[in-house]
């Protein structure tokens, strides 16, 4: 068995690493999801002036959705939105090329596939490599924020209770839990420091990081403010629906996440069957490839895998 396709998940693994360490060098540990430090405070006690942690928080939280007319970006300008990848547009789009570029060094020197198949493979490494980066970044982010979420809306209840306002208790929340919500709830904090109203505030974080529950609160919040009534009884109430949602929530991704997976693994292992025999053996398809039905064929496969990908998708998404 040819070591080529082991090269290539090799070199894959290798960019991912790369990404990271990037990253790292480049922002700090601070910024890692794996860092459990609030950023906005650690800025704030270094110095810097309240108006510029602002600026930069909100700089970052909003240059992917900017971006996203770029053709190649906008693929995963989405997700890098909600990961708040302080990588600009323009650095994530060198990374890819700079990848890209140490992948086809990669698989010249390891392996022998033609020009132009280790071209299309770098890239394909390249970009999909940072794809895949920012999609774990994003959803690593996304679940510790959905996890924090009901214990903030509990401290505002508390912070109700003993008679702050609304805007002190998102203060409040704001350096009493960890980021990533830390540092979100920091912003609104500061933006209603500044004159800006809550809800409106609290709106646009929910459709930024696309997120229900948020849109839930921010709903809430402003319907007390124009109907008023007893915000901490509301948010009591609302806090209780999303801690239940959340535990629903993954006891459906529990229940199909097997379902999920099979459908993934049956609709990839046949490129991936065809890439091996391709890598392994170049000429296996030689005597059949001037078949009239060859390329007929080929795109039947194809409809029939993405059909197979999309059906088990639809039955899989359950919305919570």
């Amino acid at each position: 068995m040819s070591a080529e396709p082991i090269i290539y998940g090799l070199i894959f693994i290798g960019v991912l690493v790369l990404v990271e360490g990037l990253y790292l060098v480049a922002f700090g540990k601070s910024i890692s999801l794996n860092s459990r430090v609030n950023r906005r405070l650690e800025m704030l006690e270094k110095g810097t002036r309240r108006e510029e942690v602002l600026e930069k928080l909100r700089k970052e939280m909003e240059q992917h959705m900017s971006a996203k007319t770029i053709p190649l970006y906008s693929l995963l300008s989405e997700k890098a939105q909600k990961a708040a990848i302080a990588f600009s547009p323009k650095q994530l789009l060198l990374i890819m090329v700079g990848l890209s570029a140490v992948a086809f060094m990669g698989l010249t020197v390891g392996t022998e596939t033609e020009p132009p198949v280790r071209m299309l493979l770098s890239v394909a490494i390249g970009v999909g490599g940072v794809y895949f980066w920012v999609s774990s970044k994003a959803n690593k982010r996304m679940g510790m924020i959905e996890e924090q979420l009901p214990d903030a809306v509990e401290l505002m209840v508390r912070s109700l209770r003993v008679g702050h306002p609304f805007s002190n208790a998102i203060s409040i929340v704001s350096k009493e839990v960890k980021d990533p919500l830390a540092s979100e709830f920091g912003v609104i904090a500061d933006e209603s420091a500044y004159g800006r109203d809550v809800g409106e505030a609290l709106k646009d974080m929910a459709e930024r990081l696309d997120m229900q529950d948020l849109r839930f609160l921010a709903v809430a919040v402003t319907i007390q403010q124009q109907s008023g009534g007893n915000l901490a009884e509301i948010l009591a109430g609302l806090a209780k629906v999303i801690r239940a949602r959340f535990r629903l929530f993954r006891r459906v991704k529990a229940i199909t996440a097997e379902a999920k997976w099979s459908g993934k693994f049956l609709s990839a292992f046949p490129l991936l069957a065809l890439i091996v025999i391709n890598v392994s053996d170049p000429h296996y398809y030689d005597e059949v490839r001037d078949h009239a039905l060859f390329i007929p064929a080929c795109f039947t496969v194809g409809i029939m895998l993405t059909v197979n990908l999309i059906v088990m998708r639809k039955l899989t998404d359950i919305k919570v």
